[in-house]
């Protein structure tokens, strides 16, 4: 099941399998990606063992592990992995993950994330895009006024991936994992590509062929 990798909307019988694949898939087709991480809870491990503080969120204040899950912009998942322990950081993931290093390979490929990926933004201006920065308190109020709406914008355009990670936290093993952490990458993965099939199924939107024009723009000219 975890061998399956992640359906590819309009292509049946195709299917991504690493962070390899997804990059050439979204350079190739020119997919715009949203980019987002995503934690649950794990059980504490015992008193004394190496490493028992790893897996505390800081965000959380739990025994988490994280995963950053891929979409496309219509909310279909094309990737969901790089598993790491709640106490990581998103940056942190993204350049042990080698997300940063498949950024580099394919300059053509644009992801949208939340503030976590604040630092990949920075690295990668052209091709990654947070949350706009909030201006100063004494910046003019039409200042205030712009960035709210500008971040309005991204955070609907990055949404989907959002509801993706939702969608995984409807199955009950990712609600909260009760089994050995060691296990935990092949139950989501199997959850995930599952989701995926779905997803996949769903129509592309595509944008009209040709431009419409007001008929009273066409009279003018």
């Amino acid at each position: 099941m975890t061998a399956r990798g992640f359906a590819v909307p309009d292509r049946p019988g195709i299917r991504l399998r690493t962070l390899e694949d997804l990059f050439a898939y979204a350079d190739a087709e020119g997919v715009e990606l949203r980019i987002d991480g995503t934690e649950v809870q794990v059980r504490r491990p015992k008193a004394g063992r190496p490493g028992r503080k790893a897996f505390v969120s800081g965000k959380k204040k739990q025994n988490t592990i994280k995963t950053t899950t891929f979409s496309d912009g219509q909310g279909r998942t094309l990737f969901s992995g790089v598993v790491r322990p709640g106490r990581m950081h998103d940056q942190t993931a993204v350049r042990s993950g080698g997300i940063a290093e498949q950024f580099r390979q394919y300059p053509d490929v644009k992801a949208k994330g939340d503030e976590g990926y604040r630092g990949l933004a920075n690295e990668f201006p052209d091709q990654v895009d947070a949350p706009p920065k909030k201006p100063k308190d004494d910046a003019p109020l039409g200042e205030h006024h712009a960035w709210r709406e500008r971040r309005r914008q991204q955070s609907s355009a990055r949404i989907h991936v959002e509801h993706n990670n939702a969608e995984y936290k409807q199955w009950r093993p990712l609600q909260r994992f009760t089994g050995r952490r060691e296990t935990y990458t092949e139950t989501h993965l199997a959850i995930a590509g599952l989701v995926s099939d779905r997803s996949a199924r769903r129509p592309t939107r595509r944008k009209p062929g040709t431009e419409l024009v007001l008929t009273r723009q066409a009279a003018a000219c």
